[in-house]
């Protein structure tokens, strides 16, 4: 199969799902209790300033055209201004973006530091007391809190010990040192539970691959252990765990919410949260849809990642 022809058949997926996406998003607000023009005018009960908002902002166009002028917006990068600051809200995405994208790459790299070693450790030594343990951290790893943890960690690293910084974000255009003892805690407590899963991963696709006839054949050939782990078996059981990876990361960048919160760092999840109690729906629309839109988008490149690393889907027709 063509490259081309597998990733138009993932688009022909993809798009109806972003449309149904900002349809949903769009409608949430629609359901809303109260008068968005109201709240808007906050203060103000002229029936005048209210009747100019409705007007400014299509509120008295009907429900169909009132989407459609939001949608033509969108495509176009204009996803309107932030009813609380009045500034454009593209300028408040460019500007928070970038913190959560560091904090998902740094939280990938602890993941992966730390999920792969372990589920090789755990499928090599099958039964034994270091399968038991990994397996144990894999899911003390999924089933903590990432608040809890969070909190934890502040109360032994920040206050107890006063190694880290208990809260706050240092760019690392400004001071790389700070920015990394900054980031390092809410990295560590995200990557824990993606950690979890890379090492299941690893581990299931290690024990499938280790059972292989060329794996087999290494063996009696007398290959030495090490190698058929690491050249044999391991260069094949990494082709999902890749494609894992690039799902996870799109989870990383939509479900930092918590962990940026209790951390206090001004990336997407603070912006949403902030644009949540501020009934700032222009931020809450395009945070949403721009986080939904990125997921999807790394759920196309893992399918595009797994294509390119399978033969199989490659000679297939």
């Amino acid at each position: 199969m063509a490259l081309w022809l597998y990733v138009a058949r993932r688009l022909a997926v993809l798009v109806p799902t972003l449309f149904f996406v900002s349809v949903l998003i769009f409608s949430l607000q629609q359901l809303l209790p109260g008068d968005a023009a109201i709240a808007l005018a906050g203060e103000e009960n002229d029936p005048e300033a209210i009747a100019a908002i409705r007007a400014r902002y299509h509120l008295d166009r009907p429900v169909a055209v009132q989407y459609g002028i939001w949608l033509g917006r969108v495509l176009t990068g204009d996803f309107g201004e932030s009813l609380r600051s009045r500034i454009p809200v593209r300028e408040l995405l460019a500007s928070k973006l970038p913190v959560t994208v560091e904090l998902a790459l740094c939280s990938m790299l602890v993941a992966l530091c730390i999920g792969i070693p372990a589920g090789i450790l755990s499928a090599t030594r099958k039964g034994t007391a270091v399968d038991v343990v990994a397996n144990f951290l894999a899911l003390s790893g999924l089933s903590v809190p990432h608040f809890w943890l969070g909190i934890m960690l502040i109360l032994l690293f920040a206050v107890r010990l006063g190694w880290l910084p208990a809260s706050g974000y240092v760019p690392p255009w400004e001071d790389l040192r700070r920015n990394l003892t900054t980031i390092l805690l809410p990295a560590f407590v995200l990557g824990t539970g993606v950690a979890g899963v890379i090492m299941r991963h690893t581990r299931s696709a290690m024990l499938q691959t280790l059972g292989a006839d060329y794996v087999r054949t290494a063996r009696a050939k007398s290959v030495p252990e090490r190698l058929v782990v690491l050249k044999h078996a391991l260069r094949n059981a990494l082709i999902p765990v890749i494609t894992l990876g690039a799902i996870e990361f799109g989870r990383l960048l939509s479900g930092a919410v918590l962990t940026e919160q209790v951390f206090a760092i001004p990336g997407f999840g603070k912006l949403l949260v902030d644009g949540v109690f501020n009934r700032d729906y222009a931020v809450v629309q395009a945070v949403v849809l721009v986080s939904a839109t990125l997921y999807v988008l790394l759920n196309l490149g893992a399918d595009i990642l797994y294509f390119l690393a399978n033969p199989r889907l490659r000679g297939s027709t």
